[in-house]
């Protein structure tokens, strides 16, 4: 494999001699999905990576653990066999409300395969990073990248800062992806503030040894949350929740909320999941007792809720710019598909000189992520502010559900699974829509 050592690859353009340790084709903030995934096709492509990351492998994320085929689809891009006992299949979604139980087998599509996959995140990030590392990224844990470091004459992103158990460290690169959350440092530091008129998320979640629940065929989703301590008078609460069965005894259990509920910012998230699911069935063991350590918290950016994408040498990939789909609050498929397109984008600028021509890819980046996702997540943002009224929810719920072709068309609205070309007539009106909605 080529390597940016030898002075004589194409994408080498400064000396790395100096600091081979500390210096690159391009840097990557973040061995999440989004910038491991980089990594890897960058990687394999003869690029010389540092990727940064601030965790120790493995490590865990907050997160459900499922992947949508949307989702499956990035993941057998890269080469992986997913046949093994470490993936747990699905066959679709399982959506629950109205006093109904509705099973939605994934559609067969063109563009997306029709099964789902279950995989803790501990070992899912790892999988990714390791594969990043044997295409020829050099790996860096236990480095907190603080900001950017800028050029005093230019102002654009030459590398990172970053604090290690050695102390500071500077990264440089002409070039820095940034796949560093929702956290967005370095975005932050090149004056890309977060867009208050994108919609927003908060999510917990919890594991629980629930062996009644963990080989299910299906993802399920719950479209209302109950408090049932008082059998009499139940209360309908406000946010949506999963319940995730991961194969081997356990379960991922969790509640989202969107910023377009009154009772976002003024909850206690972790003290609702507790309510909730104190009122599950008995059988299902989703108890205090049963619980797998603490409930964790994390936020989810959505709808494209900081942008630009690229500016002056920094793209973003992934939550650092607000991939998280806001129909249905999934990250991981995005921040895939984010990387997979910059890293073409990518590679055709650092095939190119310094100036015009190379800023011209970089910015043809951001141009293609809004030409791929910015409509369907403007439709996703009045979907949002939608569902944030309990009034409106429930009565979608209950008018929806036992309808089976509307609902047909909603799991493919919601999930993003439709055909870019052909299909059926929910795949036409999905794309009819999204053709008569603004970008973002």
């Amino acid at each position: 494999m080529t390597s940016a050592r030898d002075m004589s690859s194409p994408h080498s353009s400064h000396d790395v001699s100096k600091h081979p340790d500390t210096t690159a084709d391009v840097i990557i903030v973040g061995a999440g999905p989004a910038g491991s995934t980089a990594a890897v096709y960058l990687a394999r492509s003869g690029v010389d990576v540092l990727l940064l990351e601030k965790s120790v492998f493995p490590r865990d994320k907050v997160c459900g653990d499922g992947l949508t085929p949307r989702g499956v689809k990035q993941v057998l891009a890269l080469g992986v066999d997913v046949s093994g006992d470490d993936w747990l299949r699905n066959k679709g979604l399982r959506v629950v409300g109205g006093g109904t139980s509705l099973e939605l087998p994934w559609p067969v599509l063109q563009d997306y395969p029709d099964f789902g996959l279950v995989r803790p995140r501990r070992d899912f990030d790892q999988m990714l990073a390791d594969m990043a590392v044997k295409a020829g990224a050099r790996l860096h844990v236990g480095t907190n990248v603080t900001g950017p470091i800028k050029d005093e004459r230019t102002g654009r992103v030459v590398g990172a800062q970053a604090r290690t158990d050695a102390g500071p460290v500077s990264f440089h690169a002409p070039l820095v992806i940034a796949a560093d959350g929702v956290s967005a440092r370095m975005a932050l530091g090149m004056g890309i503030n977060k867009r208050d008129d994108r919609p927003l998320g908060v999510a917990v979640r919890r594991y629980y040894n629930a062996p009644a629940k963990t080989n299910d065929d299906y993802l399920e989703s719950h479209l209302e949350l109950w408090d049932r301590s008082n059998a009499a008078d139940p209360k309908l609460l406000p946010g949506y929740g999963w319940i995730f069965g991961l194969g081997d005894g356990t379960v991922n259990v969790g509640l989202g909320m969107l910023n377009s509920s009154k009772a976002f910012g003024k909850t206690d998230y972790r003290k609702l999941l507790r309510t909730w699911l104190d009122g599950t069935p008995e059988e299902w063991g989703l108890r205090e007792e049963n619980a797998i350590g603490g409930i964790g918290g994390a936020g989810l950016p959505m709808g494209f809720n900081r942008t630009p994408h690229y500016t002056d040498g920094l793209v973003l990939l992934g939550d650092a710019g607000g991939s998280v789909n806001p129909f249905n609050g999934e990250g991981i498929a995005y921040a895939m598909e984010s990387a997979a397109l910059a890293s073409e984008y990518v590679l055709q600028a650092l095939g190119r000189p310094e100036g015009a021509s190379r800023e011209a890819a970089l910015h043809g980046y951001a141009a293609a992520m809004k030409d791929h996702l910015g409509s369907y997540y403007r439709l996703g943002g009045m979907f949002s502010t939608l569902i944030g009224k309990p009034s409106i929810m429930k009565t979608a719920t209950r008018l929806g559900l036992p309808r089976k072709r509307l609902m047909y068309l909603v799991l493919k609205l919601l999930a993003g699974l439709y055909d870019s070309r052909d299909g059926d007539w929910a795949d036409k009106v999905v794309r009819s829509l999204t053709k008569v909605v603004p970008s973002v």
